[in-house]
C-alpha cells in the first residue's frame, strides 16, 4: 500500500507508560515518506488516543497538500501539566529512539517551546543532525522560534485568497475564536489589511465592538490567550453566553481555538459566510456537512493553518535555504507558506465551485498525484 494512500491505517502507534517514571501517552505515525514523519506534541488532561490518531492524519494531509516530503504524525500527553518538568523528562527518555530514528515531534496545545527544550535534552536529540541529510548550521531554538506567527500568517492568506474569491470588495467583518498566538497574528494581518476585527473570543467569553482595537487587546492578553477584563479597552462589550462569538453579525469566522468548537449541535447559529480553520480540528465533520449544505465556505486547517508545521519540516528535510540572513530565511519561510496556501485554498474554491460534496478528498488526490509525479 502506498504511504500516500488517504484510506490506509496508521504506519504505527506506540503507547507510552513511561521510562524511569509513569507516563500516559501515545505517539501515532500515520504515514513515513522517505523514512521521515513529524507533528507536534499535545498535552490536555482528556487527550485520546483517537484524537491524537487524527491529528497525525491531518498532519500527513497537511504535508501533501503543501508537497513535502515527509509524512505525517503527533503525540498526546495526557496530563493537566502538573509537574511539568518531570512529566517532560520522562516524555523525552520514553520517545528518544523515535526521535532518533526520524520521527520529529514538536509543540502543539498545552506543550511551550520550553517543554520541548526539556524533552529534547532528556533524549539528546539535536534537529540540527541526522545521518544522511546535511547538518543545519544554526540550532532549532534560533531557526523555529522567530516563525512563531507563521500559522497566523497563512490563515490570514486563506482568508484573504478567500474572501476575494468570493467577489466581496468592502473591508469584511471578522470574529476571531480563540486569541492565542495563531487568533492575534491572524487578527493583526487582517486588520493590517483593511478588515475589522469586530468579535474575540477566549476561554472566559466574547468581546465585540464595532471595531475592536487589536493592538490594545493583544497588550492585555497573556501566553495563554486570556485577555484581562480588567483592562479592556473602552466601548467593548463583554458576554459570557456559551459561543456567543457564532451570534456575531460577521462575514468571516476564524476558529483558532479548541477542537470542535463548531459540531451539529451549534452549527445552526453561525452567521458569517466564510469560515477557516486555524485550529486543528476545529470542525467536526457533521459541522462540515451542515456549512456546505447552508451554500456557506469552510477553508480547512489542513490547508490554512500549515505554518507551524510547514516551517518544522522545510528544515527537517533541508528545503530552507539556510545561507540567508536571518530576517531573509524568516521572510523566505513565510512566502513559501503563503504561496502555498494560496494555491490550495484558490483551487479548493473551484472544485467546490464545480461540484457539489466534500471538494477536500479531489485535491488531496491531485496533489498526492502531483508529488508522485514529482518523483519522476
Amino acid at each position: 500500500m502506498s504511504a500516500e494512500d488517504s484510506t490506509q491505517e496508521p504506519a504505527f502507534t506506540v503507547h507510552l507508560n513511561g521510562s524511569g517514571g509513569s507516563l500516559k501517552g501515545w505517539v501515532v505515525v500515520d504515514t513515513l515518506v522517505d523514512g521521515l514523519a513529524m507533528g507536534g506534541t499535545r498535552m490536555t488532561p482528556g487527550v485520546t488516543e483517537e484524537e491524537v490518531a487524527g491529528l497525525a492524519r491531518d498532519m500527513t494531509d497537511k504535508f501533501t497538500l503543501a508537497g513535502l516530503r515527509i509524512g505525517g504524525a503527533k503525540a498526546g500527553i495526557a496530563s493537566d501539566g502538573t509537574d511539568r518538568e518531570t512529566t517532560f523528562r520522562t516524555f523525552g527518555r520514553t520517545v528518544k529512539p523515535l526521535l532518533h530514528g526520524g520521527i520529529h515531534l514538536g509543540i502543539d496545545m498545552g506543550v511551550t517551546p520550553a517543554d520541548r527544550a526539556v524533552f529534547f535534552a532528556e533524549a539528546g536529540y539535536d534537529p540540527r543532525y541526522r545521518l544522511g541529510a546535511p547538518d543545519m548550521p544554526i540550532d532549532w531554538r534560533t531557526y523555529y522560534e522567530p516563525l512563531i506567527d507563521c500559522t497566523g500568517h497563512g490563515v490570514g492568506v486563506a482568508a484573504v485568497t478567500a474572501l476575494e474569491a468570493s467577489g466581496g470588495t468592502r473591508p469584511a467583518r471578522v470574529v476571531v475564536q480563540g486569541f492565542g498566538a495563531v487568533g492575534r497574528a491572524v487578527a493583526r494581518y487582517l486588520e493590517d489589511r483593511g478588515h475589522r476585527v469586530v468579535g474575540v473570543a477566549d476561554v472566559h467569553g466574547t468581546l465585540t465592538a464595532d471595531r475592536l482595537p487589536v493592538a490594545d487587546l493583544v497588550a492585555v492578553t497573556d501566553q495563554f490567550g486570556q485577555i484581562d477584563r480588567s483592562r479592556l479597552p473602552e466601548g467593548v462589550t463583554e458576554s459570557r453566553e456559551p459561543d456567543a462569538w457564532l451570534d456575531v453579525d460577521a462575514d468571516l469566522l476564524v476558529l483558532a481555538a479548541q477542537k470542535y468548537a463548531l459540531t451539529a449541535e451549534n452549527t445552526h447559529r453561525l452567521r458569517a459566510r466564510l469560515v477557516v480553520e486555524g485550529a486543528n480540528l476545529a470542525s467536526s465533520d457533521e459541522a462540515k456537512e451542515k456549512i456546505a449544505a447552508s451554500g456557506s465556505t469552510l477553508v480547512p486547517g489542513v490547508i490554512a493553518n500549515i505554518g507551524g508545521a510547514a516551517s518544522a519540516a522545510l528544515a527537517v528535510t533541508r528545503v530552507v535555504p539556510f545561507d540567508l540572513a536571518a530576517e531573509a530565511r524568516k521572510a523566505w519561510v513565510f512566502d513559501w507558506v503563503a504561496d502555498r496556501v494560496r494555491h490550495n485554498t484558490r483551487d479548493l474554491l473551484q472544485i467546490a465551485a464545480a461540484r457539489a460534496g466534500n471538494p477536500l478528498p479531489e485535491l488531496l488526490d491531485a496533489r498526492r498525484k502531483d508529488r508522485r509525479e514529482g518523483l519522476r
